[in-house]
């Protein structure tokens, strides 16, 4: 693996001084020249610049996608499938040059990193298969003589607005199925880590890819308020926080467009008392802290019942406590916050949970982290006793925080899960079949786990919340995914063969 991330980017597309945007299959620079710094976390140094779109960048790209998607359009399955195993196997083979990159700009040990390409090829492996999944339905003799078939058409040009947290998977969430379906697409990274984003798109030239068919505009609300508003475009699909997802729902639905726009979450982990405590503290460490929290399925709330509660939070410290900070690229378990002002917001967050009366039982703020001194460092952190009023609970935090809000019953957690504003992911420890099963469906929650952490759903199926963590009706990937990025189209036919003969003004019926 070559050791700078930089120069490991697919056909040359990133150079090491500036990120700049991808269109029509070549690297643009720009035309504003406004810039923002890309940062390492783990050491707080700038390593590049990222060049921001202005609306002339961005309608360049909705340009090229525009002109490329008559011809992707109408290439064969076969043609675009070849191009998408093609894909396959070149990520699959280069997966460590991808890793590095993400390491270098989000912060996030390399094992995760690696972690995160492989759930995003999940889908790319999906896509692949797409053609047997884009076949429609059809009826012989719907009426005499007259057949009856349906068929799905893509879009047009599409839009993928992606969050800092995920700068690979959660793209790939997205464009390998609207690529398969025969759509262009424009990609808005995040701004923060954007070299993983323009790697993908030397890698799909490289695969073969028409220019055009896969674009990428680095920039912020200038760059996506051109993809919420031009015509060309006809979906956009947005990961972010829950003010933003709205907005981008009702600015982009307002202007014609199909928008899954996922927005922010509070998920839920519930332990009854027959639970396997030591299954429930790994997961609990593993789902709260993985990241270093900065996932949307991270679980932010611990919810013990009854008299489990004290041995639990025990347990979990006792292992808290051993989990190294640092450097992701030195053999650490958990890395550092991807910018010092998040770093600096989420532990606001743990002061005013203390001044608010919560225990803090394992104190991030404190560690002695495995890495330079400049970077964004903020342990596991633990705290107990928190209550639904307090700000630690009520508000998404992002980060290595876990709350531990005690009840006494299975009813209690219920109530408080679906209290919530936020349906996201939740899970539910127990040995109880019964109750299990009782919780799947009482829970007002988009994706659950029984003794699962994360239950991130397989690609095959579709990714996504309820209530304030999804605003449209369409969820991720999956049948759901193949739905959003094609339109459906009936097609009622008659051959006229020499039986036909006469006029008749009545309303026609099937006979």
């Amino acid at each position: 693996m070559n050791s700078d991330p930089t120069a490991a980017a697919a056909g040359g597309a990133l150079a090491p001084d500036l990120v700049q945007h991808w269109v029509d299959g070549a690297l643009r620079a720009g035309v504003g020249g406004r810039t923002a710094p890309v940062t390492n976390p783990a050491t707080g140094q700038v390593l590049r610049r990222v060049a921001l779109a202005d609306q002339e960048d961005t309608e360049a790209a909705i340009s090229a996608a525009d002109r490329a998607f008559p011809k992707w359009r109408d290439l064969s399955l076969t043609r675009r499938t070849e191009v998408l195993f093609s894909f396959r196997e070149l990520l699959n083979s280069r997966k460590h040059e991808l890793a590095a990159i993400i390491t270098s700009e989000h912060g996030k040990v390399l094992d995760d990193a690696l972690g995160e390409v492989a759930r995003g090829q999940e889908v790319v492996e999906f896509a692949c298969g797409l053609a047997h999944l884009l076949k429609g339905g059809f009826s012989e003799n719907a009426s005499t003589r007259v057949d009856v078939h349906s068929v799905r058409q893509p879009l047009g040009p599409v839009a993928v607005i992606s969050p800092f947290n995920f700068p690979a998977m959660v793209p790939m969430w997205f464009f390998p199925i609207a690529i398969a379906c025969g759509n262009t697409v424009v990609l808005k990274p995040s701004e923060k880590d954007p070299s993983a984003a323009l790697w993908l798109a030397g890698l799909w030239k490289e695969a073969g890819l028409p220019d055009g068919v896969f674009n990428v505009v680095n920039g912020d609300r200038i760059a996506v308020d051109t993809l919420l508003t031009d015509p060309r475009i006809k979906s956009v699909s947005f990961v972010g926080s829950t003010p933003v997802a709205q907005y981008v729902y009702e600015t982009g639905s307002a202007h014609g467009k199909r928008v899954q726009a996922l927005g922010g979450a509070k998920n839920h982990m519930i332990v009854l008392p027959d639970a396997d405590l030591d299954l429930a503290a790994d997961a609990a460490i593993n789902a709260g802290f993985g990241s270093a929290g900065e996932r949307c399925m991270a679980i932010s709330a611990l919810v013990p019942v009854g008299g489990i509660a004290d041995d639990l939070v025990a347990r979990i410290a006792d292992r808290a406590a051993k989990i190294v900070t640092g450097d992701g690229t030195l053999g650490c378990d958990m890395g550092p916050l991807v910018t010092r002002e998040h770093r600096d917001r989420v532990s606001d967050y743990v002061d005013a949970g203390e001044a608010s009366g919560a225990r803090i039982v394992v104190d991030g703020r404190l560690i002695d982290p495995r890495g330079d001194a400049g970077g964004f460092w903020l342990g596991p952190t633990l705290i107990d006793h928190v209550t639904p009023d307090m700000s630690v609970y009520t508000d998404e935090i992002f980060g290595p925080v876990l709350s531990v809000v005690r009840v006494d019953t299975y009813e209690e957690a219920i109530e408080l899960v679906n209290g919530n504003p936020y349906g996201n992911g939740v899970a539910i420890f127990t040995n109880d079949g019964g109750a299990a099963r009782r919780f799947q469906n009482e829970i007002e929650v988009g994706m659950v786990g029984v003794n699962v952490p994360i239950p991130v759903p397989m690609a095959y199926y579709s990714f996504g919340g309820w209530k304030n963590s999804l605003f449209g009706d369409a969820h991720a990937h999956g049948t759901e995914g193949i739905q959003f990025f094609t339109r459906g189209k009936v097609i009622t036919t008659r051959w006229l063969d020499p039986s036909h003969a006469g006029i008749d003004l009545g309303f026609p019926q099937n006979r």
